[in-house]
C-alpha cells in the first residue's frame, strides 16, 4: 500500500523504530522554533547541556507572547533571548514582528521538513505541508542540539474534505466541526491528514487555521499536502525556491477515515469554556457581547483581515461592544496599509493591538466582570482570558465582525452583505529587517542575564521508592493553564523556576505551594486528559522544583506526559474506580521498578494496595532513572553514558 503526506516525511526522517501506530519511533528535527514564555527555558536548558551551536538545519527565536516589558523583567528576557540566539547560530524574531506561527509559515516553513516548536500550536505549519510538532522546551532544546526526537507513531486519520465552503462559512468553521464531533480528546496520539477535492478551494493560510486548531483535539498534529495552492503561496513570499510538492500516492493508507462535506458546513462557535464545546451560531443567536477579540495565531492572516475590513468597510461597531485586533505579523499589517484596509478597521471604531499573542494568552484586553467575549483565537479555556468570570466563545473573523456590529452574537449570513471573495496578492510586501542573523563571529557574544534569569540545577537519580503525600486531587480535563497559569503577572517568572513556581495550582487551590514546599513535594493524582492545552513545560518543571515525585492520573495529555517524564517526574496511570479511593492529604508509597509495566503503590492512610500503569518507552525509562532528560543528555553528550 502507498503512503500518506504524514508517513512519506517520517520515513525521510526516521532514525530509529518502525512506522507501526503505538511503536515509538524517533526522527530527525530540521527546524526549530521558541517563542518567548517558552523560549527563555529553552536557552537555559541548552545552556546546560555545554554545547557552542545548535545543529539543526535553522532555528528561529521569536518574541510574541510577553510583549508588555511592565517593569524590567520582560526587556531582560528578551535580551537574553537574543543574546542567546546570536551566540548559538539561531535567527531572532525582535519584539513587535510578529506571532511566531504566522512568521514562521511566511518566511520559514519548508514543505517535507520536519519542525518542532516549544508550543503547542507549532502545527499551524502543517499547512504548508510540513510535519510540525508541538513539545516541551526541552525536547526543543535537545532537537537543538541535534538529538532525534521520540514519539508514539500516532495513527494517521485521513480527512476527505469534499464540496465547498458556503458565503460566510469558513475554515475556522471545519475544525469546529471536528472538534464537534471528536472532542479534546479524540485526537489523541493521531495525525489528521487532510485531502479530497475540496482543498483545490482552501489556501494556504486556511489550511494553518485547521492545523493550528487541530493541537485542540489533543493530536499529535495535522498536515496537508504541498501541492499548486501552496506553491503559489511560497511564490508570493518570494520562496518558490524551497516549494517541494508532496502528495498522497493514490493507493494511500489510513488507519481511519472522516468525510466532512463542506457544502453543508454552516457558522459554528465554541462555547464556554472549552473548544468542543461546538453549536451552530443560529442556535444561540441574539445573546449579548461586551466584548470582540479578532486576531492571534489562528486567524491572523492577510486574508482573514480582509475579509474583517470588507464587512467593516462603511460601518461602525456596536456602542455597546469593545473591539481589538491583534494582528499575526507586520508583513499583513503593511499589506493592509498598503491597500487602505486599515483604514476601514479603524474607522469602524477597532482598537489596533500589538502584533503578538496578547489577550489569547490573557495579556491585555480581559472581560469585564461576567462578560461575553468572542475570540477568533484557538482556546477559550476557563479564567485564560484573565477574567475568571467571563464567558469566552470561538468563532469566524465572519461570525466575530457580524456580531460586533449589531452587538449580539449574530450568524453573519444573516447581515445580507453580499458575499466577500478575498484573493491572497500574487507578492506579499518583504521585509525582514526585524529578523536578525546570528552573529558571524559567536565568540565575541556575551549572553546577558538580568537577576530575574536563574540557570537551571539538575536533578539527582530516581529513588527505587517514594514515600509522599497527595498534595491535591483534580478532576478530568485539567489544562496546563490550571496547573500553572499564564497572564501578565506570570509570564515574566517563566525564567526564574523558583519565583515561578509559587504559582502552580493558584488557580484552583491558593494553598499548594505552602503545602508542597512544608512537606517537602509530594504527589499529584488528576482525573482524565491531565495537562491538556498549553505546550508549557513550566507546568512540569515549576511542581519539578516544588519535589512532585510522580502524578497519578486516569489518562494524560501527550505533551504534557512527555514534560513529566523529561522533567523526571514518573506519570502513573490508574482506573476510576481507584482514583475514587484516593484523597488529597492520603500518604502514598510507590515501588519504583522502572523494568516493569506496572508499579505497586500502597495507600498507606487507608490501608489498601493497587497497580498502577506506566506506559513507559525504554527511553522514557533511561531518563526517569537519570532524574530527567537533561541530567541523562548532559551526560550523553560528555560521553559519560
Amino acid at each position: 500500500m502507498g503512503l500518506g503526506v504524514f508517513k512519506k516525511i517520517v520515513k525521510s526522517h526516521l532514525v530509529s523504530g518502525n512506522m507501526r501506530a503505538g511503536e515509538p519511533i524517533s526522527i530527525k528535527i530540521d527546524q526549530t522554533l521558541t517563542q518567548d514564555a517558552t523560549g527563555t527555558m529553552v536557552y537555559l536548558e541548552f545552556e546546560a547541556l555545554g554545547l557552542k551551536k545548535v545543529k539543526t538545519e535553522l532555528s528561529v527565536s521569536y518574541v510574541d507572547h510577553n510583549l508588555m516589558q511592565n517593569g524590567f523583567m520582560n526587556a531582560d528576557d528578551h535580551r537574553f533571548l537574543q543574546t542567546s540566539a546570536s551566540k548559538y547560530g539561531v535567527y531572532f524574531s525582535r519584539p513587535g514582528n510578529g506571532i511566531c506561527h504566522q512568521l514562521h509559515l511566511e518566511r520559514f516553513s519548508i514543505p517535507g521538513k520536519t519542525l518542532l516548536g516549544s508550543d503547542s500550536h507549532t502545527p499551524t505549519a502543517g499547512g504548508i505541508g510540513m510535519v510540525a510538532i508541538g513539545a516541551g522546551g526541552l525536547d526543543v532544546a535537545l532537537a537543538m542540539a541535534g538529538e532525534p526526537y521520540s514519539i508514539v507513531m500516532p495513527e494517521v486519520v485521513k480527512v476527505d474534505l469534499r464540496g465547498r465552503l458556503m458565503p460566510f462559512v469558513s475554515a475556522k468553521d471545519i475544525i469546529l466541526r471536528l472538534l464537534q464531533m471528536l472532542t479534546v480528546k479524540g485526537g489523541v496520539n493521531k495525525v489528521f491528514e487532510y485531502t479530497g477535492p475540496a482543498l483545490k478551494y482552501l489556501d494556504v493560510t486556511e489550511r494553518a487555521t485547521i492545523t493550528n486548531m487541530g493541537t485542540e483535539l489533543g493530536a499529535t498534529t495535522s498536515i496537508f499536502p504541498s501541492d499548486e495552492v501552496t506553491y503559489r503561496f511560497m511564490k508570493s513570499q518570494g520562496r518558490e525556491r524551497d516549494w517541494f510538492e508532496i502528495l498522497p500516492d493514490e493507493d494511500a493508507e489510513y488507519e481511519s477515515e472522516i468525510v466532512i462535506d463542506l457544502d453543508e458546513l454552516e457558522p459554528l462557535v465554541a462555547q464556554p469554556h472549552s473548544p468542543d464545546n461546538v453549536v451552530k451560531v443560529k442556535e444561540i443567536e441574539g445573546k449579548k457581547v461586551d466584548q470582540v477579540a479578532i486576531g492571534s495565531c489562528t486567524n491572523s492572516s492577510f486574508k482573514d483581515l480582509m475579509k474583517v475590513a470588507l464587512m467593516l468597510r462603511g460601518k461602525r461597531v456596536h456602542p455597546g461592544v469593545s473591539v481589538a485586533l491583534n494582528p499575526g505579523s507586520r508583513q499583513v499589517m503593511l499589506e493592509l496599509q498598503r491597500n487602505g484596509a486599515l483604514e476601514w478597521i479603524l474607522s469602524a471604531g477597532v482598537r489596533i493591538l500589538e502584533m503578538g499573542c496578547g489577550p489569547c494568552i490573557g495579556m491585555g484586553f480581559s472581560p469585564p466582570t461576567g462578560g461575553v467575549s468572542l475570540r477568533t483565537y484557538n482556546r477559550n479555556f476557563y479564567g485564560r482570558s484573565g477574567t475568571k468570570s467571563a464567558f469566552v466563545y470561538l468563532v469566524s473573523p465572519e461570525t466575530a465582525v457580524a456580531s460586533a456590529i449589531t452587538g449580539v452574537i449574530t450568524d453573519p449570513r444573516h447581515l445580507g452583505m453580499e458575499p466577500i471573495i478575498v484573493r491572497e496578492p500574487e507578492k506579499y510586501v518583504i521585509d525582514d529587517t526585524m529578523i536578525l542573523p546570528p552573529s558571524p563571529d559567536p565568540e565575541s557574544v556575551e549572553v546577558i542575564k538580568g537577576p530575574n534569569i536563574v540557570s537551571l540545577e539538575l536533578k539527582g537519580e530516581m529513588e527505587d521508592t517514594i514515600s509522599a503525600e497527595v498534595l491535591i486531587k483534580v478532576g478530568d480535563n485539567i489544562t496546563t493553564d490550571h496547573i500553572m497559569p499564564a497572564g501578565a503577572n506570570i509570564l515574566p517568572l517563566r525564567s526564574n523556576l523558583p519565583e515561578i513556581s509559587k504559582h502552580v495550582f493558584e488557580a484552583i487551590d491558593p494553598g499548594f505551594y505552602e503545602r508542597a514546599r512544608r512537606r517537602n513535594g509530594g504527589i499529584i493524582v488528576g482525573g482524565e486528559n491531565y495537562g491538556q492545552g498549553s505546550s508549557r513545560e513550566h507546568a512540569a518543571l515549576a511542581p519539578m522544583y516544588l519535589g512532585i515525585k510522580a502524578v497519578i492520573a486516569t489518562s494524560f495529555a501527550r505533551i504534557h506526559r512527555a514534560n513529566l517524564v523529561n522533567a523526571g517526574i514518573i506519570p502513573l496511570i490508574i482506573d476510576k474506580e481507584t482514583y475514587n479511593r484516593i484523597e488529597q492529604g492520603d500518604l502514598l508509597k510507590v515501588d519504583v521498578e522502572l523494568d516493569k509495566d506496572y508499579f505497586r503503590v500502597v495507600n498507606l492512610s487507608k490501608s489498601f494496595e493497587f497497580q498502577a500503569k506506566v506506559e513507559l518507552s525504554d527511553r522514557d525509562r533511561q531518563l526517569l532513572k537519570a532524574g530527567g532528560i537533561l541530567p541523562f543528555y548532559k551526560k550523553k553528550l560528555s560521553g559519560e553514558v
